[in-house]
């Protein structure tokens, strides 16, 4: 019977049910699917060496015979040495096998094996440790670029590879291809089959350069083209509507804008007058006034007659925007109130009968604020604050809260992201992007500090507090993972449980030290975090729970242990909890690891404050996991693309699906029926958004 992309696994030689309930947990269930479960890295074993003439730089292929029967060597319990020794017309080589107690019922003296790893010179001799072999005359992975891939328990790469094998020599022919030959031929991509035969076995690395770049190309703009239908979609949905003139809103702060602030004003005065429902985030650095923007829109709104509602994660925060967008804008007689669940009783009643008369122009809370009991007399503009669980449930149940003109959408957000990055990231969003800080804030000071500074650090923190400021200290962990405080600072993992022990009653016993992380109560943290910030504490041991956190002027002092489990990003997030007020703030990154690439990473934190420097080099460092994770419901995981490698294939693609949708934005040509198909696979939690 021929074998088709859609013959079971468990049809062929050698897998059976036990092998393919493993398979499975791969995502592989027939022969089509080893087509995309592509190689991660790969071996050349095109050429054979002697082993006088083996390279030693690099793993290589050698040809020997074995000279004696395999040794066995019984070191411990759960440790197995197998040494062979192998020889051609050229020199002798040792190898030895660790835990392969089969290799002596496979190997006998004068059997001829093809040996790849590296060939290490130990004083006079040749050495191999754990090589990968195949008896010779009956090869098959010798002589070739070797694909290696991603694997599970129980599963070899040569099953994998020969599986892969026979889906590349029977299943390519009638492949579907789903880029039209117009695209191909203007981005100058290879047709299907070939990239799927030279991803897998190229002949050389010149193919397999041009494979990946289509397969690339082709990943990055089946994804841009669905996030491009998706913002089309949103963008034509009817919008109220609205008019409002930065330039009057400025002359009412009490301070000149930025002209990055005037810049995304001005796109949200273009969006709210287009009569198109407005989807934009505004991404700003920590402290580039991210929150007098969003004062703009909601005086635009009041303005026009409509109310506002901003969400916030917490209530504490929701606390603080209500302050300042009261202040922002009284002075044009807009009415700000706040919803939390610590508003009860006939004040919750009172507010929520206001707010459906239209008395209330902003609202400001947290997700309550779209609660079934929560009526508005007209919604308008939706702003949300750090929300990177701002998803398709709160969309809807802003369009209901909306009636039937679905209100306007703004969001927030302090994350510095590489701007490519963001397109893709918050890709079903307008962008503005405002990199400027308003003149006159002093830069944190950021230092690297190593644990012999320690005690001196501490000397530090109290002389802060008795100038009367404040001292945030971070940990990565809540419970200690391994070892104890007896073992001295410079534990494996700082725990925050056990070091905000310590800190309390050896090291700052005179001081008010609280703490907060992520698994107590959310009242009991908020409890702690406003007493931070009404100045009852000194100092606040903490998780990364007040990464996103409420603004605290009077603290002037950071402190990260193990600051090398962290992102830059992140980091850089934690860092901008200071400089907020009048005085010089300090942040003081701790770390004991050796690792050169690590220090480097946090010497490039201390030299720069730029958000955006730091987020570019952190994709370059860390790639994009990072981003990717706190934001985007459903956004699927790439394969073969790498964010920081293939940038400009991104830029490249994300152009080319802006412009096909443009052209046909349902993809109803016959020429795109199969990339719909694929685009709609791909976004298989959405699927009902590209039906």
């Amino acid at each position: 019977m021929p074998l088709t992309r859609e013959t079971p696994l468990t049809d062929l030689p050698g897998v059976g049910p036990a092998r393919g309930k493993k398979l499975e947990k791969l995502g592989l269930r027939t022969l089509g699917d080893t087509l995309d479960h592509l190689p991660q890295r790969y071996e050349d074993r095109r050429e054979c060496h002697t082993l006088r003439d083996a390279p030693q730089d690099r793993p290589c292929c050698v040809s020997a015979v074995v000279a004696e029967t395999p040794r066995v060597s019984f070191v411990r319990r759960g440790l197995t040495l197998v040494k062979v020794k192998a020889v051609d017309d050229t020199d002798t080589v040792h190898i030895t096998f660790f835990n392969q107690d089969y290799i002596r019922e496979v190997m006998g003296r004068g059997d001829s094996f093809i040996f790849y790893g590296l060939v290490e010179r130990q004083g006079n001799l040749l050495a191999m440790t754990n090589p990968v072999f195949e008896r010779e005359g009956t090869a098959r992975f010798t002589g070739l670029i070797m694909p290696v891939y991603p694997l599970t328990a129980g599963i070899s790469n040569n099953l994998l590879a020969g599986l892969t094998r026979r889906a590349v020599d029977d299943c390519l022919d009638g492949l579907p291809e789903i880029l039209p030959a117009r695209l191909r031929r203007d981005h100058q991509l290879c047709q299907t089959q070939f990239a799927r035969k030279n991803i897998h076995y190229p002949a050389d690395f010149e193919d397999l350069a041009i494979a990946r770049r289509r397969l690339v190309f082709e990943e990055l703009f089946v994804l841009t083209c669905g996030l491009a239908q998706l913002k089309d979609r949103r963008s034509a949905g009817e919008g109220r509507v609205m008019e409002g003139d930065p330039e009057d809103f400025a002359a009412l702060l009490p301070f000149a804008p930025t002209s990055a602030q005037r810049r995304a004003m001005e796109d949200i005065a273009a969006d709210l007058r287009s009569g198109r429902a407005m989807n934009r985030l505004v991404q700003g650095d920590v402290g580039s006034g991210k929150t007098a923007v969003a004062a703009f829109g909601a005086w635009a709104a009041a303005k026009n007659r409509v109310q506002c509602a901003m969400m916030a994660p917490t209530e504490l925060l929701a606390e603080q925007h209500a302050r300042t967008m009261e202040a922002l804008l009284a002075p044009a007689g807009v009415r700000t109130a706040l919803l939390t669940g610590s508003v009860k009783g006939k004040e919750r009643k009172a507010l929520l009968a206001a707010l459906a008369a239209g008395e209330i122009g902003l609202i400001v809370g947290t997700h309550a604020l779209f609660s079934q009991e929560v009526e508005y007399h007209d919604l308008g503009l939706v702003i949300a604050d750090e929300q990177h669980r701002f998803g398709v449930a709160q969309r809807s149940a802003l369009a209901e809260k909306g009636g039937t003109t679905p209100p306007h959408v703004l969001v927030m957000s302090a994350t510095p992201i590489p701007r490519t990055l963001a397109l893709i990231i918050y890709g079903d969003l307008d962008v503005s992007v405002m990199d400027e800080l308003p003149p006159g804030r002093t830069p944190v000071a950021t230092r690297l500090v190593g644990e012999d500074k320690r005690a001196r650090m501490y000397g530090f923190v109290r002389k802060q507090v008795g100038e009367g400021r404040q001292a945030y200290i971070v940990c990565p962990s809540v419970e200690e993972n391994g070892g104890g405080w007896e073992d001295g600072p410079a534990m494996d993992l700082k725990a925050v449980t056990a070091y905000a022990k310590e800190l309390r009653e050896r090291v700052f016993p005179d001081l008010r030290v609280g703490l907060v992380h992520g698994r107590l109560k959310s009242k009991e943290k908020e409890e702690t975090m406003a007493a931070f910030s009404r100045g009852e504490l000194d100092v606040l041991v903490s998780t990364t729970v007040i990464e996103v956190g409420v603004d605290v002027p009077n603290a002037s002092l950071m402190i990260i242990e193990n600051a090398e489990r962290f992102g830059l990003s992140q980091l850089h997030q934690l860092r901008g909890r200071v400089g907020r007020g009048k005085h010089q703030s300090w942040c003081f990154l701790i770390t004991a690891s050796r690792s050169e690439t690590a220090r480097e990473r946090l010497r490039a934190l201390c030299a720069t404050n730029d958000g955006f420097q730091i987020a570019e080099e952190d994709l370059r460092l860390r790639g994009p996991g990072d981003f990717f994770g706190k934001r985007q419901h459903g956004l699927p995981q790439l394969k073969v693309a790498d964010f920081a490698a293939d940038m400009e294939l991104l830029k490249e693609a994300r152009q080319a699906a802006e412009e096909l949708v443009a052209a046909d934005p349902e993809l109803k040509k016959p020429s795109h029926r199969l990339l719909k198909k694929r685009v709609r696979e791909l976004f298989q939690e959405n699927g009902a958004l590209f039906s």
